[in-house]
């Protein structure tokens, strides 16, 4: 398997919020994670970058090969909860990160074996021969809004609190995640982003750009130039992880 992983802060801010974490576990295994923080100038970087930090290190340490679906997902949920412990505490502790919090999305490729979670807005794609598919679904206010009919999926592109989400690590002193399971084969694709991305591109584009781009090498740069040509007013991070 092959990844690229690009962040950027966009055109509208300076400072980057986003951050991301990719790390191998063993020789036929990737974890990869995105968070997108928020809370401020002093502390959305904070947080993103320490649930990063923490949950990839927490998973690291559980880690060993062959483990049962059940056991993988203790150890992932547990990570979670430790990375959202952390960034509440030090909300808590100190007057400058009051409030701050993060998104969060994972993925964890072994073999023909993937597994996803996600907490807040920021996505993971599956790109396969049956096309693309969004596979987290937003923990936001306008997707309650879509489930319950209120809005349709077009009118929630510029609906003007779509920013709004519902979940997010360091917010609360506890936090749910939910977790997907996909097969995968080879020539399947995977793209992790934060809604800096996922704002200004649609599913078919994306699909496009990794499928039929230039290159799987420089996807994640031409993502960025889409999104800096519709004006990037968001910081804007994407993972690709090719098999």
């Amino acid at each position: 398997m092959q990844y690229w992983a690009l962040t950027d802060p966009g055109v509208a801010r300076s400072q980057n919020q986003d951050t991301y974490q990719v790390i191998t576990l063993d020789k036929n295994t990737l974890l990869c994670v995105v968070c997108d923080g928020m809370g401020g100038a002093k502390s959305g970087n904070v947080a993103s970058t320490l649930a990063a930090d923490v949950f990839t290190q927490e998973v690291k340490r559980s880690w060993t090969p062959n483990m049962d679906p059940e056991r993988l997902e203790q150890i992932l949920c547990g990570a979670v909860k430790l990375a959202n412990f952390t960034v509440y505490d030090q909300a808590q502790q100190l007057e400058e990160f009051s409030g701050m919090g993060t998104t969060l999305v994972a993925l964890l490729l072994q073999g023909k074996k993937a597994t996803i979670l996600n907490v807040g807005d920021s996505r993971a794609y599956m790109i396969d021969k049956h096309g693309i598919s969004q596979i987290t679904t937003d923990h936001s206010v306008v997707q309650m809004m879509i489930a319950r009919g209120e809005l349709t999926p077009e009118k929630a592109k510029h609906y003007p609190g779509k920013n709004l989400i519902t979940r997010a690590i360091g917010t609360e002193s506890q936090v749910l995640c939910d977790i997907f399971h996909r097969k995968v084969e080879k020539g399947d694709s995977f793209l992790l982003c934060t809604d800096g991305l996922s704002n200004l591109m649609d599913e078919q584009e994306i699909l496009f750009e990794v499928v039929h781009g230039q290159d799987k090498e420089h996807c994640c740069e031409h993502l960025l130039e889409i999104a800096k040509k519709r004006g990037a007013p968001d910081n804007v991070t994407s993972v690709l992880v090719c098999l």
